[in-house]
């Protein structure tokens, strides 16, 4: 393998471990031995349930081309995992706000365990099972657990600063640090053991098997809006006003779906990207290299969000920016260097410019998820967390389906071309959204009243 990979990966590391080790008073926040095990034991179901997912996502593409398959077989499949999140996502949300969190998790162990499961089997329409169940539960791993977090965490009368701890640890070792092991376990279990590419599906549903008898062990069960009246289309329709009616909501709604949407079509793209002409690319290790920058990313988050200024709300709009100009690169190599034209060998100039743009852009990755989550936890309603996340996962999950579908009609320098877009419109929503915020409001009539009494009284604010 080129010194160039190991030179970006070392470069990366040692920055990782210098903010971490170099972390003053001001980086960190003393918090309670009762706060501690809480969030400790958060962290290690979450590590558990990140490990079962990133064991399986670098393998799924290969295990059906084991199969068989041809691209366009394994494009639908694909196609029916992101559908069936967009179509079940909300269901399984509002049914987690109205049956329980912790059910939801558990429910999501199961179907994950179900879905690795069918990966036995060469049948199209048992892959494509799979493929569904696998959809519904991305949907919960993505609400559930941030949902069961966010109550756990008020109901037990823990400060709300203190949430930001949790949601960059759990990004940093979830998506980071356990995301780097996964990749290697995983490529042990397939190339040193030779144990076949189904092998990580079945170590992930273990996992996911240890990390039920946690939950079902230790959480207790919190709820959205517990009401009985309140069936799943009244639920539905109740998240729907929310949106509807509150601009901060549908701002960070159409934030995450351009940032989500950007980010799940980079991931199709990195790897053509860097081997235009078939280069041959360590792939398992640049997707490490990937991981470790999202560490940096989120090391950078817990420091940000651990002081009073800047407010995620502002320095956000600084991440999309420089995530919006790093997916530019391809199209700027593109004219500058002149590509290569032999196939094979190693990488190029160009794809070496563009693994420090990746590397950059995945930096912005780790920032973003504790921010967003941060954000949630302060805007979005508690008694319909759930559902409201899985609407915002809607809009991305159509995107991606239609950039799959059409993923061989336009060049690749148009496709990252529109994330570029996309992530420098979601800087401007981003903008808008902090003006919004910073805007004093009043709880009640007689607040206004009295304001209006006394001009120079103190606005109140949320």
């Amino acid at each position: 393998m080129e010194p160039f990979y190991y030179m970006v990966f070392g470069a990366l590391g040692a920055v990782v471990a210098v903010l971490e080790l170099s972390k003053g008073t001001k980086d960190r926040i003393n918090t309670p031995s009762a706060f501690n095990s809480f969030k400790n034991n958060y962290l290690l179901v979450y590590s558990l349930m990140m490990a079962g997912d990133w064991l399986q996502g670098p393998y799924v593409y290969f295990l059906y081309s084991q199969y068989g398959y041809g691209k366009g077989d394994i494009g639908q499949l694909f196609i029916a995992g992101f559908g069936s999140s967009m179509l079940f996502g909300t269901i399984v949300g509002s049914m987690a706000d109205k049956q329980g969190r912790k059910r939801a998790c558990v429910t999501y162990c199961i179907t994950y365990i179900l879905s690795c499961i069918t990966k036995h089997s060469p049948q199209y329409k048992v892959l494509m099972l799979g493929r569904v169940l696998g959809g519904i539960a991305t949907s919960l791993l993505f609400s559930a657990f941030e949902s069961w977090l966010v109550a756990e965490h008020n109901k037990r009368g823990f400060e709300q600063q203190w949430l930001s701890i949790t949601f960059s640890k759990a990004i940093f070792l979830g998506n980071g640090l356990v995301a780097i092991v996964s990749g290697l376990f995983g490529n042990l279990l397939v190339d040193s053991f030779a144990l076949g590419p189904v092998a990580p599906f079945d170590a992930a549903a273990c996992f996911l098997a240890i990390g039920m008898a946690i939950i079902m062990s230790s959480w207790t069960e919190n709820y959205g809006d517990p009401s009985e009246n309140k069936d799943l289309l009244t639920q539905f329709k109740g998240a729907a006003a929310a949106i509807a009616s509150d601009e901060k909501i549908a701002l960070l709604g159409a934030i995450q779906s351009l940032f989500e949407g950007s980010m799940y079509t980079f991931v199709f793209l990195w790897t053509p990207a860097l081997s235009p002409n078939d280069e041959e690319i360590p792939h398992g290790f640049i997707f490490a290299t990937f991981m470790l920058a999202s560490m940096l990313g989120s090391s950078l988050a817990s420091r940000l969000m651990a002081r009073s200024t800047p407010r995620v709300e502002s320095y956000m709009q600084i991440v999309f920016i420089v995530s919006s100009a790093a997916l530019l690169l391809p199209i700027v190599t593109n004219f500058l260097v002149a590509p290569s034209k032999v196939k094979g060998g190693g990488i190029s100039l160009s794809g070496c410019l563009q693994l420090l743009g990746f590397c950059t852009f995945e930096a912005c990755v780790g920032i973003f998820w504790p921010s967003i989550m941060k954000m949630r936890s302060q805007y979005i309603p508690e008694e319909a967390r759930s559902t409201i996340m899985n609407f915002f996962r809607i809009p991305l999950n159509i995107f991606v389906c239609i950039v799959l579908y059409n993923v061989d009609a336009f060049p690749i320098t148009i496709m990252f071309g529109m994330c570029s877009i996309f992530l420098f419109v979601a800087s401007i929503l981003q903008r808008r959204l902090l003006v919004i915020a910073e805007k004093p409001i009043f709880f009640t009539e007689e607040d206004r009243e009295l304001r209006e009494r006394d001009p120079e009284m103190e606005p109140l604010n949320i």
